[in-house]
Parts: C-alpha cells; sequence; structure tokens
C-alpha cells in the first residue's frame, strides 16, 4: 500500500487536511522571502544615516532610506523628512511609520497560526468520524463483526489524526520562528527609531544654538 492509498482512507475530512497544508507551506515560503528581503545590518544604515544628518546632507539621507527595502529604512525616512520639525510631530510619524510596517511584517502570520490550531482539531475530528462510522457497522450487523467491517472506520480515524498532526506540528514550528523574526525586527525598529528622535533634536537643537559673543 501506498501513501497515497494510505491518504485516501482517510475519508472526506483528509481534504481540507490537505489543503491545510498547501496554504501553510505557501504562507511559510512567502514570509521566508519576505524576511529575508528586508533583512539588512540595521546598525551599519542607521551609522550612515546618522553621518549624513551631521553633515547637514537630509537629502541624501532621504535618498538613502528610499534606496534601502527594511522597515528601519521605511521609518527613518519617516523622521528625517520632518527634520527642524517639532518633536512630537518627527515621534508622530515614526509611530505610523512603524505600525504600517508592523503590518507588512506579521502579514499572513495569523494565518498560520490558525492552521496551527485547526489542523490537529481536523484530525481529531476524522477520529471521531471514524470511530462512530465502525461503531454504525457494528450495530447494523447485530455485533456479529470482524477485523474487517471495522477496517475501514479505524483507517479514517487513524489516517486523520496523523494528518492533522503532520500538518500542526511543522506550521506550529516555522509560525513560532517567523513570530521571532518579525519580535527581531519591530525590537531593531523600536530602539533605532528612539535613538533617532533623540540625534535629530539634538542636531536641530545645535543648528539653532547661537554663540555667545559676550566678553
Amino acid at each position: 500500500m501506498n501513501l497515497l492509498q494510505i491518504v485516501v482512507k482517510g475519508g472526506v475530512l483528509i481534504i481540507p487536511i490537505i489543503l491545510c497544508s498547501l496554504i501553510a507551506v505557501a504562507v511559510i515560503i512567502e514570509r521566508w522571502l519576505f524576511l529575508r528581503k528586508v533583512k539588512i545590518n540595521a546598525r551599519s544604515f542607521m551609522i550612515q544615516v546618522k553621518s549624513l544628518i551631521i553633515k547637514g546632507k537630509i537629502t541624501d539621507a532621504v535618498l538613502l532610506c528610499k534606496r534601502t527595502t527594511a522597515p528601519i529604512a521605511k521609518i527613518t525616512k519617516a523622521a528625517v523628512e520632518r527634520y527642524n520639525r517639532p518633536r512630537e510631530e518627527i515621534k508622530e510619524a515614526i509611530e505610523s511609520a512603524g505600525k504600517i510596517e508592523i503590518y507588512h511584517l506579521e502579514k499572513n502570520l495569523g494565518i498560520l497560526g490558525t492552521i496551527a490550531a485547526i489542523a490537529p482539531l481536523l484530525g481529531f475530528l476524522g477520529t471521531v468520524t471514524g470511530m462512530i462510522r465502525a461503531f454504525i457497522q457494528v450495530q447494523s450487523l447485530g455485533g456479529n463483526v470482524d477485523a474487517s467491517v471495522l477496517a475501514g472506520g479505524i483507517w479514517e480515524a487513524l489516517v486523520t489524526t496523523a494528518a492533522g498532526l503532520v500538518v500542526g506540528i511543522p506550521t506550529l514550528i516555522f509560525y513560532n520562528w517567523l513570530q521571532s523574526q518579525v519580535e527581531r525586527f519591530v525590537f531593531e525598529m523600536e530602539e533605532n527609531s528612539t535613538s533617532l528622535l533623540d540625534m535629530l533634536i539634538q542636531q536641530e537643537e545645535s543648528d539653532y544654538e547661537v554663540p555667545d559673543d559676550s566678553i
């Protein structure tokens, strides 16, 4: 008996479990490629941006942010574009950009979490329906049954349970891993945006500082 024949014995509930597995694989690949694309050396990037700001090259700093495909770059761009603006305005721009970037980072993770939860439940549901099917056959035959009569229901119960766990466990592992990657991005954004905000305010104050020529 090959794998396909075993899967077929899982009954109707094996179909949504297979669909869950296909969706999970698609989301995992999409999220992995996206996070890989936006991953940069945040520390090096912020050093370049701060260096340009100190030199007064605000336009160059904005262009650097535009060329960089990373969440921290989007937030930095929102802050630098409001150079010489009040602290609260810069802070609001950072928070607004941060919310957008967090949304993009967490996109589709809810789907993975849902699949990790419902796939085993679908498997357990298949266990229940398989056992119900087996006992219906027992009752219909008045208890005069052998193992071959019960085999169909037992097959359905065992196959769906196994399939649900096979889909649910890896999906949960990848969900937690992707979530940890998102949390790392969020931490970098929060840490660097705070230091950038303080730096912009200090730079603005130094620009407007009037030399004391009094004797």
